[in-house]
């Protein structure tokens, strides 16, 4: 099956963390004092980065400004990353890392009503409008004419939709044997709510967005063969 973005999986909150962009394999009390402050204070430019990503964009993004975001001299950050480009790699592998977190976490915890569709719906939709996605998308946005950005953009998002895609079939075993209807769910949900929050950029949600994504729930039951939900007064 191809691999896609699992919509209905991602972020909501999360704090970031340091792990996500550790590159040594030994535990934190394997490192030594020096190493784990390295350690941190790399977590602390690629959140800054990811800050002027958002705030800022990607072309006014640049080693001094995420710099003093961080709180550090310039020289101490190009210390730990030579150029911009190596920050972005970096921000990339880090915002990969917190999304496949977010996703696992945001749809295996227990549900009250138990109803995965709704869940996974509403997680997706917290997820992009998260400041994470803003992020990502501006770095996606960017990579269409910035061949350079796109070198690092592309291959990592194809390695992080093949770990999503298979996360998504290890969560949801319900959907066995519907290969391409789960592919078509997969894709549904990502064009629709995508595109909802990319036009939140100009305008704010209304009672027609509310009635779009009871929609797209209903859409997403009839491919997986469940009943439809009762409707709600008033609907």
């Amino acid at each position: 099956m191809k691999a896609h973005i699992l919509a209905g999986k991602g972020i909501c909150v999360t704090k970031p963390s340091s792990a996500a962009i550790d590159e040594t394999e030994e535990p934190a009390e394997a490192l030594g004092w020096q190493a784990q402050k390295s350690a941190s204070t790399r977590t602390q430019i690629i959140e800054a980065a990811i800050k002027c990503f958002i705030e800022c964009g990607y072309s006014r993004t640049t080693t001094t400004l995420i710099a003093e975001k961080a709180g550090l001299s310039r020289g101490a950050m190009l210390h730990h990353f030579p150029s911009k480009l190596a920050v972005v790699r970096a921000a990339v592998e880090y915002l990969h890392a917190k999304r496949l977190r977010a996703f696992r976490k945001a749809v295996t915890k227990p549900s009250a009503d138990n109803d995965h569709v709704r869940q996974s719906v509403e997680a997706y939709w917290c997820h992009v409008r998260h400041p994470m996605f803003v992020a990502f998308f501006e770095l996606a946005v960017a990579a269409r004419t910035d061949k350079e950005l796109a070198r690092i953009l592309r291959p990592a998002q194809e390695a992080f939709e093949r770990e999503w895609y298979q996360a998504a079939v290890e969560i949801f075993p319900e959907w066995e044997g519907r290969g391409e209807k789960f592919d078509l769910a997969l894709d549904l949900s990502r064009y629709v709510l995508e595109g909802m929050a990319i036009s939140f950029l100009t305008h704010k949600e209304t009672e027609r967005d509310k009635r779009v994504i009871a929609y797209l729930d209903e859409k997403i039951r009839e491919l997986a063969g469940l009943p439809s939900r009762p409707a709600r007064g008033g609907r």
